[in-house]
């Protein structure tokens, strides 16, 4: 009986230690400043996570750059460094290019329609080569607004771009994009980006609306042109040497608190991108609405060149027109 005794109790030690064990406080990563929807969306996937599990596990949210750029901090998921990151769709189109096909020009009617892309099974089904072809898993999409053009000068024609250096995300198809608009496209990090605007460093910048009002770009601003001519993903991601390690329970509950939090983010920027843009348009700024005309034969050239990088460009304009 106490050889039995002891026995059980040996095992309830292991078991408790195979527990403790898969244990972890994970490190997210972002680019975006604390104040951000999407770090805002971080820390509540962050608290529910650590609530469902029992507190067994947590996450620790590092933003604004603190990890490093989002180039940085994608290399540090393929490694393992890094346990998950909320990133632009951006920098891992850099090196899925099928992603890429997300940044057709006017590829959404409105914010409400890019939520709708989004959310189709096409898109999620995009992510499903991520861990053979980038080193991570993708566990849903978010996004923040559509894009904006601000100029320390006066545009009222995308002729008025000729030669502006204009600040954008690094990555291929925006830097396509305006070079066949004729801009000097500049890769900047966002925290650079106010002071740069400031000072002259760059002309123009290609922004969302929640950052032009929340940072205060339009300071800084002669005009602002609400384009909506792009929409601007965001995806959840695990690292695939990190995901690997966990237990099938663990991977199901991470997988649905992350989808939720990040798809969160659709909601909250269809809410109040519309209400960033009349506090913007107040400003006592140029403010200039316009369409895909504006932009003239660059919009096709993009969509020649983008056929060919990304097969899943006519995928997402079926879905795009299915879910007008």
């Amino acid at each position: 009986m106490k050889h039995t005794l002891t026995l059980l109790a040996s095992a309830a030690i292991v078991a408790a230690s195979g527990l403790a064990a898969q244990a972890k406080d994970f490190r997210l990563g972002l680019i975006t400043p604390p104040p951000h929807i999407w770090t805002k969306a971080a820390e509540a996937f962050g608290a529910e996570l650590a609530d469902q599990s029992d507190g067994a596990h947590s996450v620790s949210v590092f933003p604004a750059q603190q990890l490093g750029n989002e180039a940085e901090m994608l290399q540090q998921l393929q490694t393992g460094a890094l346990d998950m990151a909320f990133m632009t769709v951006a920098e891992v189109s850099n090196r899925a290019p099928d992603l890429g096909a997300f940044y057709a020009p006017y590829l959404a009617n409105d914010i409400a329609h890019a939520g709708r892309i989004l959310r189709s099974d096409t898109a999620t089904a995009l992510l499903d080569p991520l861990p053979g072809q980038v080193g991570v898993v993708g566990l849903g999409y978010g996004m923040a607004g559509l894009r904006q053009i601000v100029s320390r000068g006066e545009v009222t024609s995308a002729g008025d771009l000729q030669g502006l250096k204009l600040r954008i995300t690094p990555f291929a198809p925006i830097l396509d994009f305006y070079k066949l608009v004729g801009a000097a496209p500049t890769p900047m990090p966002l925290p650079d980006v106010y002071d740069a605007l400031a000072n002259g460093q760059v002309d123009a910048i290609d922004m969302d609306a929640e950052l032009i009002w929340v940072l205060k770009y339009y300071d800084n601003a002669d005009t602002i042109v609400q384009s909506d001519h792009m929409m601007f993903p965001m995806v959840g991601l695990v690292s695939a040497k990190v995901w690997a390690g966990l237990s099938e329970a663990d991977r199901a509950m991470i997988k649905d608190l992350m989808a939720k939090h990040v798809d969160s983010t659709i909601d909250s920027y269809i809410e109040k991108d519309p209400v960033w843009l009349e506090q913007i348009a107040d400003t006592g700024h140029t403010y200039t609405k316009v369409d895909a005309a504006f932009f003239g034969e660059a919009i096709d050239q993009w969509n020649a060149i983008w056929s060919q990088k990304a097969a899943s460009l006519d995928d997402l304009r079926a879905v795009a027109a299915d879910t007008q």
